[in-house]
């Protein structure tokens, strides 16, 4: 069971506000192992969304009136069937984004993907804890830098983030270590003055994002004795403004397996929407779970901290 701390200090039930964006979590297979994924993606996990509960996914998408697809994973690009998908979602007229490590762009089997992504005019939202090398390759593994940068060059030239362009590449920057991201503002100027001087690459939007504390990310802060003071630094930093911005209030998740969140978080948790909204696709229904009460633990802490995670 959640803890009840954060429904006490938020005092009053978290109420969405409409479904804007069909969140949809495509598996948690990856071909990185990051040391802060909270899904603890990586080769190894075999969890892929079966082919029935995508169908029924699109069946929502076509009926529903839910302005924009967003997917997920692990590397959603690893689901033999993304770029049908992709191509069936964006001829329904959704906007659709991709959260994407970049890396998986370069490997055999998956080329071809930046030209369809291209194509269909999906925005990627791309994961890039620093620009400092050495950090990203701390927490997502040897040469993973290199290969994002070579990623985003790739998308680059293709039009994303070019001026004028309506090809979306965003970038979002989480902290390498035990403490919560600087203010954004700074954040992105520094990526952008950075990436733009020794690299020559340009992206539109930089997302700050804060570990939750679940997962791997829970394993390391445990592995390091800092799981207790993390928690106290949430706390401390709870922002009640922050609250109306969450993204669970106009997003809902749907997991690999059909079970419905009211978001990827509490997807890794095993805390299903409840409160009277169905929490299988089976059984969507769009009234009750537009308006329904999301469900809360400690974790929501981690979004809401200071000026909260703009992803």
């Amino acid at each position: 069971m959640p803890s009840r701390s954060f429904e006490r200090t938020l005092a009053r039930p978290l109420v969405a506000t409409g479904i804007e964006t069909l969140q949809v979590n495509l598996g948690y297979r990856c071909n990185l192992s990051c040391r802060h994924c909270h899904v603890s993606g990586g080769p190894g996990n075999k969890a892929v969304m079966p082919p029935a509960i995508l169908e029924r996914v699109l069946e929502i998408a076509r009926t529903a009136d839910i302005p924009s697809i967003d997917l997920t994973g692990g590397a959603p690009e690893m689901h033999p069937r993304s770029r049908p998908f992709l191509r069936e979602c964006v001829g329904m007229g959704k906007r659709v984004s991709v959260r994407s490590n970049l890396a998986i762009l370069l490997e055999e089997g998956y080329r071809d993907i930046p030209d369809i992504y291209a194509e269909l005019g999906v925005d990627v939202i791309a994961s890039l804890p620093s620009f400092e090398g050495a950090k990203t390759d701390r927490q997502r593994g040897d040469g993973a830098f290199g290969r994002v940068i070579e990623a985003m060059r790739l998308l680059n030239a293709l039009g994303y983030a070019r001026p004028g362009s309506a090809l979306k590449l965003h970038l979002v920057h989480n902290p390498t270590g035990a403490y919560l991201p600087g203010p954004q503002a700074a954040l992105e100027s520094g990526y952008r003055s950075r990436l733009r001087a020794e690299y020559g690459l340009e992206f539109d939007d930089l997302y700050c994002f804060t570990n939750m504390p679940i997962g791997r990310y829970k394993e390391f802060l445990e592995r390091t004795g800092n799981y207790e003071g993390y928690m106290r630094t949430l706390r401390m930093a709870f922002n009640s403004l922050a609250v109306d911005s969450a993204m669970c209030r106009t997003t809902l998740s749907i997991g690999w397996d059909g079970r419905i969140y009211d978001c990827d978080f509490n997807q890794v948790l095993g805390l299903p929407v409840n409160h009277g909204a169905p929490s299988s696709i089976m059984d969507f229904d769009i009234e009750k779970l537009a308006n329904r009460v999301v469900v809360v633990g400690d974790h929501c802490f981690g979004c809401v901290a200071g000026a909260g995670s703009s992803c």
